[in-house]
């Protein structure tokens, strides 16, 4: 299995056809959209159970991304035709407005480090990519872990008000453990603040 991708790598010009569930279509998307935050959940794979439960966690905070400025994509190695088949028959699935982006040719996930070469499936991870394509937020465990969406929205919102909120020259701007969203963030001073966290 290959390394994950350093965070320094830009991603500005990622290209797949898409099935868009509630309108029971397929486009071809590009992203990341310029000025938005993209949040990439991959899955090992369509026609299974964790994965669902995936699918239904991210719809649950579906518009919170969305009012927030950022895109969220679900996305694996199988074709754009095998996710329209099991949005059409998943309960949870079928539900979703969450475009679902095709990697058949494995290219994406691979880019991201985070295609399982023993399956030839993507690793169950989560994506954040900023507005400019960098990753901020990067995430892989064990296929038979669901994933927590609540804990990447709170995440995300994190990295969206650090980004909102520059820290000036000698102080940066940071994230406490635990931190949930409408608390305050901490201002520190790089030279005083040693020490007294």
């Amino acid at each position: 299995m290959e390394a994950i991708v350093p965070v320094e790598v830009v991603y500005d010009n990622i290209e797949s056809n898409a099935y868009f569930p509630k309108e029971d279509s397929i486009r071809r998307v590009k992203i990341p959209v310029k000025g938005r935050w993209t949040v990439l959940t991959f899955y090992p794979g369509d026609f299974t159970f964790v994965c669902a439960t995936d699918i239904e966690a991210f719809m649950n905070s579906y518009e919170k991304f969305k009012q927030n400025d950022a895109d969220v994509y679900a996305i694996s190695t199988d074709s754009v035709f095998s996710h329209k088949g099991w949005a059409q028959t998943s309960p949870r699935v079928q539900k979703s407005s969450i475009p679902m982006i095709e990697d058949f040719n494995k290219e994406i996930t691979k880019s991201f480090g985070l295609l399982d070469y023993a399956t030839g499936q993507a690793r169950r991870a989560v994506v954040i990519l900023d507005p400019n394509g960098k990753v901020q937020y990067l995430s892989a465990f064990n296929n038979a872990l669901g994933k927590d969406a609540e804990h990447v929205l709170n995440a995300f919102l994190g990295l969206k008000f650090i980004a909102d909120h520059p820290a000036g020259e000698g102080h940066a701007c940071v994230i406490p453990a635990n931190w949930k969203s409408g608390q305050e963030a901490l201002d520190i001073d790089l030279v005083k603040d040693i020490g007294k966290l």
